[in-house]
């Protein structure tokens, strides 16, 4: 990986990282690891990213929305209960997701490393994008 997409706000941070393609979900973690980011998951399943959410301290969490026909959105209430940032990772435009769920962060696929430390740091300070 790149030198610049290392970042010390990063370093260290718990990501859960929530996507049910193997080789998307494999780049996403070795983007994140070489940022510092303590990657939870990949997880590929609604259930078992349910369980981890409320078992584990996440700092921020990325987001595929279609889990292999399941949609995410309980696991962005579970979220939100717990006031954890999180952004969808998609390749769904922001138009296709229903408007309780519409707001915050949304990044299309692919994503490139610089890209997806940028958006993971606004997640971190409190930023949108």
């Amino acid at each position: 990986m790149k030198k610049e997409i290392e970042n010390s706000k990063l370093r260290g941070a718990r990501v859960l990282v929530v996507e049910d393609q193997y080789l998307i979900a494999d780049d996403l973690r070795r983007m994140l690891t070489a940022c510092g980011v303590e990657v939870l998951g990949p997880i590929g399943r609604l259930d078992a990213a349910r369980a981890i959410a409320a078992a584990e301290r996440i700092d921020a969490a990325l987001l595929d929305i279609d889990l292999k026909g399941a949609p995410v959105y309980p696991l962005v209430e579970d979220l939100r209960q717990r006031s954890v940032p999180y952004a969808y990772l998609s390749g769904y435009c922001r138009e296709m997701v229903p408007a309780d769920f519409a707001a915050g962060t949304h990044l299309e696929k692919p994503i490139q490393a610089n890209a997806l430390a940028a958006a993971l740091q606004g997640l971190l300070m409190g930023a949108s994008a």
